[in-house]
């Protein structure tokens, strides 16, 4: 969608929920985004001066134990925190070199841990060979999947803040189809097999591997070797912290907080407001176990999956890719996504149809409860992801079927005439008319035209319409 209308999820909300509507979703994606920020990234910032400094990690912490959080901890938050601030004010279209830096320093590291695990166990350890103690291993996986999916809910919708900047068609295709797939599926083979022989080596099992780096620190007594080892993997692990929280909340939450207030807040500042409410989520509680955090991800999860489904029905199956774009900058009867008084009742009964299925199973989760009558919640549950999509999908579609929304069919398509990558200036033609700046006009039909040429591209995308 993103590479094709030119709309990122702020406003790709409005044609589902309305344009008084899109609130709940877009503020439903912000909080999730400001509860994943900053989770790992202090960790991994207090192991990698850990490893400068050894007596670091033993520092007295003077937390109580019940906050999960370490005075070492917490100043690697604080430090991580400030070398995260300065990223938000990079424009995303010149963070392609960042991330490519990003990613080999944290290939680098997986290799190294990979290469340190396998020699020194003499194969991928002892737990591949050893029987699955679950009462039931494909429940087991679906669970694990369920999980994954819901924890890159928020950023599969986020696709296209980012698939929008795109310059040519099908651009982001190669990414989206291919890499992200393979790293992901490469990047998790080599954690089961590094977590398999460490647990060999250290005699416990170390799900994290920002907790397994700094025991093996501990287990080669902060040898001046080890110490460099840990600190090299550890800068990997700090810098895919940055860049993950980039891509997924700074520039993502702070576009979908500008556009719930855009006159006093742009994505610079809706960024900074992100790095503050994550912060005071106390994120570190929930990675305390790995239990809870697999429970966390599937609550999310919920959310995430009626969101997706809503959107997918809307979109592909209900207007089939045809949308008036003019339509969605209108804040008035005047717009077909106005609906009924700037909420789409149909998105709202779609999504609650996906998400109180699931909601016993995860309270029943959370808090283990095994009582038998709960026991079928709970499968489903463990299918949270598949579920949600499927219902609120299905939802969606049906009742927009009874009861169609008005305007469809109709279009009026974002078209890019024109992008150069030096000496822009941001205009627009609207039905015919130029705008440019922030002087958009709205109500007018037709096409929406773009001609970027100004240093801020995509940016000017957003104050031209």
């Amino acid at each position: 969608m993103g590479e094709h209308q030119h709309i990122g999820f702020t406003v790709a909300s409005r044609f589902s929920w309305g344009m008084r509507g899109s609130y709940f979703p877009v503020l439903l994606r912000a909080f999730v985004g400001s509860m994943w920020f900053g989770m790992q990234g202090g960790q991994a910032t207090r192991v990698l001066i850990g490893a400068i400094i050894p007596g670091f990690a033993h520092m007295k912490n003077y937390f109580a134990e019940s906050s999960h959080l370490t005075t070492n901890d917490f100043i690697g938050v604080v430090i991580w925190y400030a070398a995260f601030i300065p990223l938000c004010l990079i424009p995303p279209e010149r963070l392609q070199k960042p991330f490519a830096i990003s990613f080999v320093l944290f290939a680098s590291s997986c290799i190294g841990l990979l290469i340190w695990a396998v020699e020194n166990a003499h194969g991928p350890g002892s737990m591949f060979h050893k029987p699955a103690s679950t009462p039931s291993v494909s429940w087991g996986m679906l669970y694990g999947i369920s999980a994954i999916l819901g924890a890159w809910g928020a950023g599969t919708l986020a696709q296209s803040d980012w698939t929008r900047y795109a310059n040519r068609p099908l651009a982001p295709t190669l990414s989206q189809l291919v890499a992200a797939p393979v790293t992901i599926a490469v990047t998790a083979i080599v954690g089961i097999v590094v977590t398999s022989a460490a647990n060999d080596l250290l005699g416990k099992i170390m799900w994290n591997p920002i907790y397994l780096i700094a025991a093996i620190q501990e287990e080669y007594e902060s040898s001046a070797r080890a110490r460099a080892g840990v600190f090299f993997a550890s800068v990997g692990m700090v810098a895919t912290q940055l860049a993950i929280s980039v891509v997924l909340n700074s520039v993502s939450v702070g576009m979908d907080i500008a556009g719930l207030c855009p006159k006093y807040i742009n994505i610079v500042r809706g960024s900074y407001i992100m790095a503050l409410i994550g912060f005071c989520s106390q994120p570190w509680q929930l990675l305390a176990t790995a239990t809870k955090f697999l429970s966390v991800l599937s609550g999310f999860g919920i959310f995430m999956a009626s969101l997706t489904g809503i959107m997918l029905a809307d979109y592909h199956v209900i207007r089939r890719h045809k949308l008036r774009i003019n339509d969605l900058y209108r804040g008035d009867p005047g717009s077909i996504y106005w609906y009924w008084h700037g909420f789409n009742w149909r998105a709202l009964v779609a999504f609650v149809s996906g998400v109180w299925p699931l909601f016993p199973g995860l309270i029943a989760s959370i808090n283990n409860i095994t009582h038998p009558a709960l026991a079928n919640w709970i499968k489903l549950f463990k299918l949270t992801f598949f579920v949600g999509l499927a219902v609120s999908f299905a939802s969606m579609a049906t009742v927009c079927y009874i009861w169609p929304p008005r305007g469809l069919g109709e279009e009026a398509p974002f078209i890019l005439t024109h992008m150069q990558r030096a000496d822009r200036v941001g205009s627009a033609l609207v039905g015919g008319e130029e705008i440019a700046g922030e002087q958009g006009r709205s109500g007018l039909d037709g096409e929406v035209k773009a001609d970027l040429r100004d240093d801020e591209s995509p940016r000017a995308v957003e104050r031209v319409v």
